[in-house]
């Protein structure tokens, strides 16, 4: 019975860590069998995982992920990761055209304190294959865009939370509610990214409509791109008409603390 509650444990870390990283559920089952055939020590094996799998992310994955289509998303002044997860955990991948676009949209972008800080991407290897809890982020043609907020006034690169998903910025009264539509029709799950947020922070800084309009039509701006996803009440609110902008269905979630942003 011990064994097979071992076993049990084992499985359900070896799912968790795929799903969360692509890569380290298989490090997770190569370290383990290490650990047994070495008699390794506890912290000798947890020292190993954490250095080969920092090894394999940071100097191997990036050049096999060439060999699927897939690059790490470039950084400068005005694009950067949200969150620093994002990038340790391999979820910073798509492919060359995409990470082409970000970069050309970067330099066009004047506005001091406006910046493409992009959320989760996709993973760097097989078409397909799922980004939880993400339905579409499986083939490199897609990203998630950060709001851009305000602090007394100016553009700021603060977030509203610490994953920089769930802490929405909700129906004033007048506007469509979608996400109580979408629950009353029995889409339970579409406010989810609520238990995603890691916290709340930054509670004094506001979305700037301006700040955030003028990203989104520099996207649009871009022939490559396919479909912009945000909030049917935030549209509305930003006078965005341009048929790219799309509403992304009650099977999916919210989109009022991102923007989704798809190439062809």
């Amino acid at each position: 019975m011990k064994a097979v509650i071992f076993l049990i444990i084992h499985f359900f870390v070896f799912v968790l860590l795929t799903l969360i990283t692509q890569i380290g559920g298989v490090l997770y089952l190569v370290i383990i069998y290490l650990h047994r055939r070495y008699k390794l020590k506890k912290w000798k094996t947890t020292v190993l995982f954490i250095g080969v799998y920092l090894f394999l992310t940071y100097l191997v994955v990036p050049p096999v992920a060439s060999l699927f289509g897939r690059v790490r998303i470039s950084h400068n002044n005005k694009i950067n990761a949200s969150n620093y997860m994002t990038i340790l955990l391999n979820r910073n991948y798509v492919r060359k055209d995409l990470n082409d676009l970000l970069i050309e949209v970067s330099k066009e972008i004047k506005d001091e304190g406006l910046k493409v800080q992009y959320l989760d991407a996709g993973f760097p290897f097989i078409n397909g294959f799922p980004l939880p809890p993400h339905l579409s982020h499986n083939d490199g043609r897609k990203v998630d865009i950060s709001f851009i907020y305000e602090e007394e006034g100016e553009l700021t690169e603060k977030l509203k939370s610490t994953s920089g998903y769930g802490v929405f910025v909700d129906p004033e009264e007048g506007e469509i509610n979608q996400t109580t539509i979408c629950k009353e029709n029995g889409y339970f799950q579409y406010d989810f990214p609520k238990y995603l947020s890691l916290g709340s922070k930054n509670k004094h800084i506001s979305f700037s409509e301006k700040g955030t309009k003028k990203l989104i039509k520099l996207f649009l701006e871009r022939k490559e791109v396919q479909k912009i996803f945000i909030e049917p009440h935030l549209k509305k609110r930003l006078n965005l008409t341009h048929s790219k902008i799309r509403f992304h269905g009650c099977g999916a979630v919210r989109h009022d603390d991102h923007i989704h942003l798809q190439i062809n």
